[in-house]
């Protein structure tokens, strides 16, 4: 089968090396394996993803010599096909509307896991007609998709075998915010599915969200992608990258840093190589192999203190 992998970051911010590591992983596969690499801009919430942003990525991408195929789809402009499948999902009697506040999600009530997610109590689930209609006076709702009980499993490319009772261990779960927003768990695999991705590279804070994609490709009649979650890119302290952190973004970073000294940082941090030299992403596609990536958190080499 032909490999197909893609980039798939959200314009919230500038990206920053822990994106760019996933970028540069996710695009040494794919061309490792002869495959293609698709880029995707996630920006389903426009109003928190601005266009100069996404059009950021684009160019720091680029400038990293980390090239894609086709064109860039921007979820954004992809409602009226999310919509097809939630029609496909109410035919099947599996939505209903829920009226819940965040607070009320986070309530001490609620059934939590080790890790601190909230596994929803399913208290909507039951309203009626009336009771829903009554409810919509004071709140436009969410819509959440029944889960049965019901234990997804699957072997990631990384961290090896993994579980997850969707009932016990995700809950019902939105796949259409109480604006009208599409969430990021249906528009992920509807738009996996129908772009033909076969590998899906991302951060290690996504593996527990994977089950649910899993179960939601079945649901609609598509084979589940095959997964590989890296391990989380960490500061010198052990604090984890994220947009906030912009002394580590690639705006600043670009000011410092060639490409090449980037790109083979990363490499480094992740097992790809045995010093910190630079290296342009095309140099290391022979070298690429996942049986080098740790399963722990990586940490920034000393180039970047």
């Amino acid at each position: 089968m032909h490999t197909i992998g893609r980039f798939a970051p959200s314009p919230s911010g500038r990206m920053h090396l822990g994106n760019v590591l996933c970028a540069l992983l996710a695009w040494l596969s794919a061309r490792r394996q002869n495959g293609r690499y698709l880029l995707r801009i996630e920006d389903l919430d426009a109003m928190r993803c601005p266009r100069r942003y996404a059009d950021l990525i684009l160019d720091d991408l680029r400038w990293l010599g980390l090239d894609w195929d086709g064109e860039v789809p921007y979820q954004s402009e992809r409602a009226a096909v999310y919509e097809t499948y939630e029609t496909m999902l109410r035919g099947k009697g599996l939505l209903y509307p829920c009226f819940c506040s965040r607070a009320a999600l986070h309530a001490a009530s609620a059934p939590h896991l080790s890790d601190g997610r909230v596994v929803y109590a399913g208290t909507c689930r039951g309203l009626t007609a009336e009771q829903a209609a009554e409810k919509w006076k004071t709140r436009a709702p969410a819509t959440r998709v029944r889960v049965p009980d019901e234990t997804v499993s699957f072997t990631d490319g990384v961290f090896g075998a993994y579980s997850e009772n969707l009932a016990r261990e995700c809950g019902d779960f939105i796949i259409r915010r109480s604006d009208g927003v599409f969430a990021y768990q249906l528009a992920v695999v509807v738009d996996d599915a129908l772009s033909g991705v076969t590998e899906v590279v991302r951060g290690a804070d996504l593996l527990s969200s994977t089950p649910r994609q899993i179960w939601l490709h079945r649901l609609f009649g598509f084979p589940p992608p095959a997964f590989f979650h890296i391990p989380l890119l960490c500061d010198h302290d052990g604090r984890r990258l994220s947009k906030r952190d912009e002394d580590l973004d690639l705006g600043r970073l670009r000011q410092r840093f060639s490409p090449e000294q980037v790109v083979g940082a990363l490499a480094y941090a992740a097992g790809l190589t045995e010093r910190p030299e630079p290296a342009a992403a095309r140099e290391l596609i022979p070298h690429f192999s996942w049986a080098r990536i740790p399963r722990r958190d990586l940490f920034l080499p000393d180039l970047f203190r």
